[in-house]
């Protein structure tokens, strides 16, 4: 099959979108499949540029602008061209808003057929960066992603959540395809390897039980809720990434650790250096760094909303809380640590979270992925008959 990706962000972000497209790709290489990518491209003078192939496959960027640290494509005409020349069998658009929907226009345009993948809750995003209009800018904003959702012949959600939300705001044709993770790299048995223990060793330095989080320092992750864990006896935080909230969180949280930015073996070696992982954000429409904790042996900690619902079982795997109970994350964190068999009750949660998510590979979810393709792409050829 031959696979055109539209996507708002690629490398050299790192976010979930851009995880999700380089998996589908490494995977549709495997597959034997013909893939390009078509992303936002990175200014002549940025020190890192946006690749011109991955996994084999041709990139194709377009003129950006930055936008809070995130470069935005500009939609052009020229997306048309390209997709016409690559003459692709289906369009996938990642997470579109503003690129994509140019994709998704090209596309139709072309008589291709599309399918969507919703992974980003821009109206939430919206509503807590508008002050007072935030409720009318966030109902502005599901309108748009209406209008631009009505335009592709599937949309995929990665939640249940996600699923009633879009389900919801009368986004029409929609289904459930998750998020895949490698469970060989995020492995419990990565918390003996040397570096790991030196890791560890620096940041508990008085058998300190870690509690960890990985993901994007900015507002929109909530990360302020950490300040209720601060000051939690035997514990530590450790904060894994990068953002704009990076310098005030530091003065929220001063016990904490910052690591910065982490990827491949050594985010690894971070998930196996933690006790507990500890996600904040209530936006979610999946939560990545939820799963790759869970298939690191780690008991989770999440908002009992949005995409967490679907990946933490309360009190098997982790612990869910109520977001808008003031002290709820610091009781659910309490209730892994206290008692005389705490450290082989987290133990055990984690264990239990890696059976839930061992079996969702990343070339498991390609051949579903490929899967929703085919029914488009039949469905087209049937309605064109």
């Amino acid at each position: 099959m031959r696979v055109a990706i539209v996507t708002e962000s690629f490398l050299p972000a790192l976010n979930g979108v851009t995880t999700s497209v380089c998996k589908i790709l490494e995977n549709l290489r495997a597959g034997g499949h013909e893939a390009l990518v078509v992303a936002p491209g990175t200014s002549p003078w940025s020190p890192t540029a946006t690749p011109e192939w991955y996994a084999g496959f041709p990139v194709h960027p377009v003129t950006s602008v930055p936008v809070r640290q995130f470069r935005v494509g500009l939609p052009s005409y020229e997306l048309e061209t390209v997709l016409h020349r690559f003459a692709p069998d289906v369009v996938h658009v990642s997470s579109p808003f503003v690129l994509g929907v140019r994709g998704l226009t090209a596309a139709r345009a072309l008589g291709l057929p599309s399918v969507a993948v919703y992974q980003t809750d821009m109206p939430s995003y919206i509503r807590q960066h508008s002050g007072p209009a935030g409720d009318l800018t966030s109902r502005a904003a599901w309108r748009w992603i209406r209008r631009i959702h009505q335009q592709a012949d599937l949309t995929l959600a990665p939640s249940t959540a996600a699923l009633h939300d879009l389900a919801d705001h009368d986004v029409p044709r929609v289904a459930l395809w998750g998020r895949g993770v490698d469970a060989d790299l995020f492995h419990p048995a990565r918390a003996a390897d040397e570096q790991t223990r030196a890791l560890r060793a620096r940041l508990a330095p008085h058998g300190e039980v870690l509690l960890g989080y990985v993901g994007r320092l900015a507002p929109e992750k909530e990360l302020h809720r950490l300040a209720e864990l601060d000051d939690l006896p035997g514990t530590r935080l450790v904060l894994v990434g990068e953002g704009p909230s990076r310098e005030q969180l530091a003065e929220l949280l001063p016990g904490a650790a910052f690591l910065g930015r982490q990827e491949g073996i050594d985010l690894a070696r971070a998930y196996a250096a933690f006790d507990v992982f500890v996600h904040t954000g209530t936006r979610e429409t999946f939560g990545q760094t939820l799963q790759e904790a869970a298939a690191a042996g780690l008991p989770v900690v999440a908002p009992a909303r949005g995409g967490p619902l679907d990946l933490v079982e309360d009190g098997r795997t982790g612990a869910l809380f109520d977001p808008d109970l003031p002290g709820a994350v610091r009781a659910a964190v309490e209730s892994l640590l206290v008692g005389p068999d705490a450290a082989d009750r987290r133990a055990r949660t984690g264990a239990a979270g890696r059976t839930l998510v061992v079996g969702r590979s990343w070339p498991a979810l390609v051949e579903e992925l490929l899967g929703h393709y085919g029914r488009v792409v039949s469905e087209a050829a049937h309605a064109a008959a």
